[in-house]
């Protein structure tokens, strides 16, 4: 019989499986079960949205496209990012299309490291900057934020991180897991950490438009980190369009001309359909984008409420629709608190130990879920923490 072990990637052998799947799959047995587990908007794409990828199949729109996307799509982003975040770049070489945000995250990281270059990555963070990091050679260097700092990168363990063999960091904001957001005082000091580097700066702003009580600022809105900023969003949380598979790329052009390469050969072209719904969310999904965004706001903060309501700290999140409560007073560590919640209450949320250092203690809560669930939801939280005997 062929040993396997050693036909397998090394690097892809030793990766661990996402924290969050197990609970998905543990989850799928229970269909009576209120999921705040999945980081999925509960609504649907909208129908005008809907209806121009429909019409561009009715109209036979079925072959490839430019591998950078169509150029009316790569305009509508330029316009889109000129209008709403005051971002500029060329649509013809510094904007293209991919699969998915995720896609795009994987190509700028290819697409700058070599073997031991090193990358930064501020965690509680998603699940996916580290194992790709690894994929390419890289090594990641994890940076664990505080709660009493608001889970942002501070300008010091920034520069406490670097080495010379630093390359890229990662900005995850607005942030998943936790909420957090950089406001441009804190990006203005870690662009002063980075003056003098050749650093690139990762942005994934794929939760850009959710942002409360306040606006969105990009790393690319500070003049200093403008030329070493790729930015990365789509089109999955901003207009519930997460099947649709589409993102996009930002940057400096010798660089997205290296990532082009890799999509060209890995992927050729992102989903046609897609990009002709994308063109319409764009152009007028500006009220859809409120209107989703003004829901999640209330849901945000009912759920803060009652979690305040059971005794349990929780940090209010400004961005995404995440809650990351701290539940280290509970005796349990956060993998025992959310499966025993699940299986004991029927609840799905995700132990913060999946998102990477210093995320033990804590558990996230997707509020993209209905107000009737999320009420339901903290019932049973109060009584579960009362069975354990922690009630505060």
């Amino acid at each position: 019989m062929m040993d396997y072990t050693k036909i397998m990637s090394k690097n892809v052998r030793t990766l661990q499986p996402s924290g969050i799947r197990r609970f998905f799959d543990i989850l799928d047995t229970m269909p009576d079960a209120i999921s705040l587990g999945i980081g999925e908007p509960d609504f649907k794409t909208p129908w005008h949205i809907r209806e121009a990828g429909i019409y561009s199949l009715e109209q036979g729109h079925t072959k490839y496209t430019p591998n950078a996307g169509m150029s009316r799509l790569r305009g509508a982003v330029a316009e889109y990012l000129s209008r709403r975040f005051d971002l500029r770049w060329d649509p013809r070489d510094e904007i293209f299309v991919t699969v998915g945000g995720s896609e795009a995250i994987d190509l700028c990281i290819r697409a700058v490291l070599d073997p031991g270059d090193e990358v930064i990555i501020p965690t509680p963070s998603f699940v996916c900057y580290g194992p790709l990091v690894t994929m390419a050679n890289g090594v990641p260097v994890y940076v664990e934020t505080k709660a009493e700092n608001e889970f942002k990168l501070t300008a010091e363990e920034l520069r406490d991180a670097i080495t010379p063999k630093t390359k890229l960091l990662v900005l995850p904001y607005p942030n998943n897991p936790t909420g957090a957001i950089m406001e441009q005082g804190d990006l203005e000091a870690l662009a002063e950490v980075l003056r003098g580097t050749d650093i690139m700066v990762l942005s994934d702003e794929i939760y850009a438009e959710l942002t409360y009580g306040g606006h969105h600022v990009s790393p690319a809105n500070i003049p200093e980190l403008y030329e070493r900023t790729l930015l990365v969003n789509g089109f999955s949380k901003a207009y519930a369009m997460t099947g649709w598979r589409l993102g996009y790329v930002c940057g400096p052009k010798p660089l997205l001309k290296q990532m082009i390469k890799i999509h060209q050969y890995g992927i050729m072209s992102a989903p046609t359909t897609s990009q002709y719904a994308a063109i319409e969310a764009l152009r007028c999904g500006d009220g859809d984008i409120e209107m989703m965004r003004d829901s999640y706001d209330n849901r945000r903060k009912l759920l803060l409420k009652g979690l305040r309501g059971l005794g349990i700290s929780c940090f209010e999140p400004r961005g995404a629709f995440y809650m990351f409560p701290n539940i280290g007073a509970f005796g349990l560590t956060s993998e025992e608190f959310c499966t025993a919640f699940l299986r004991e209450e029927r609840v799905a949320i995700i132990p913060g130990s999946a998102f990477g250092p210093g995320g033990e203690g804590f558990a996230r809560i997707c509020y993209a879920s209905s107000v009737e669930n999320i009420e339901t939801a903290v019932e049973r939280l109060g009584r579960f923490i009362r069975n354990l005997g922690g009630e505060k």
